[in-house]
């Protein structure tokens, strides 16, 4: 049994705080910040557009990988299969990685200290939601475990 609460019987409370979290990113990098300037603004800015385009592109790639297997809520659906092909074979979780790919990206490019801050707060959220849902897939798919010895959680070859 899962230590962390399912939030709802297809876990759609953790839906709800993910949304939450993510309008917080949005946020504090809209109205805070910039809060560094000169050589530091323009690497932020530089690497914020990367990180986005690369969160969008890991993302896409993993909504396209997943298939029908695909879901808005952290309970595998009942006629799901397993994904273990294309970016999955590198990561578990590379949706929630690609939202943090974008999440701290955004964060720079807005030069915000609060945003980063809940970008950070976005790695800890989705750490926790993806241990739950990770306790569904084990009880789901008895191939899960060795699956999850040897990819990543969030970002190819990062973690």
């Amino acid at each position: 049994m899962s230590r962390l609460p399912s939030l709802g019987p297809r876990g759609e409370g953790w839906v709800v705080l993910q949304v939450l979290l993510l309008l917080a990113v949005a946020v504090a990098g809209w109205w805070s910040g910039p809060d560094w300037s000169g050589v530091v603004r323009v690497a932020g800015i530089a690497f914020g557009i990367m990180s986005i385009a690369g969160g969008l592109i890991l993302g896409a790639r993993a909504v396209v990988d997943l298939g029908a297997s695909l879901t808005p809520v952290p309970h595998p659906r009942d006629d799901a299969e397993l994904v273990e092909h294309g970016v999955y074979a590198l990561a578990r979780h590379p949706i929630y990685g690609g939202i943090i790919l974008a999440a701290f990206g955004w964060a720079l490019l807005r030069g915000s200290a609060a945003a980063l801050i809940v970008a950070v707060g976005l790695v800890v959220f989705f750490t926790l939601k993806s241990a739950r849902e990770e306790f569904w897939l084990r009880q789901r798919f008895p191939g899960y475990a060795a699956y999850r010895s040897r990819t990543r959680r969030f970002i190819p070859w990062i973690g």
